[in-house]
């Protein structure tokens, strides 16, 4: 069975998922922006294979606030922060393996 969300919701200052193999997994807002994997926060390889990560700043009353989010394909979940960031692409498996990061 490959490992997908039965259910995901926002709740206060975490996103709650339920994993459809009875699973849960409970993720802060604020540690979900912070480890957002697009280029523009994670950094992206040059040629050489280097990683650049840029200087992201954060505004504290939006940058941690979810406006909305929707599913994208069958292997991902992309949120909308409250300060309109929205190219990040939370893997299910990355999803999954936050409660270990």
């Amino acid at each position: 069975m490959k490992i997908a969300p039965a259910n995901i919701q926002v709740i206060g200052s975490e996103v709650a998922i339920a994993w459809n193999d009875g699973t849960e997994t409970y993720v802060p807002l604020e540690k979900l922006r912070l480890l957002c994997p697009c280029a523009t926060c994670s950094g992206e390889p040059d040629a050489m294979g280097r990683v650049y990560k840029p200087k992201v700043s954060y505004n504290a009353a939006t940058s941690f606030q979810m406006r909305t989010w929707g599913l994208v394909g069958g292997y991902a979940w992309q949120p909308t922060w409250q300060d309109g960031h929205s190219t990040g692409l939370y893997t299910f498996d990355y999803l999954r393996r936050m409660d270990s990061l």
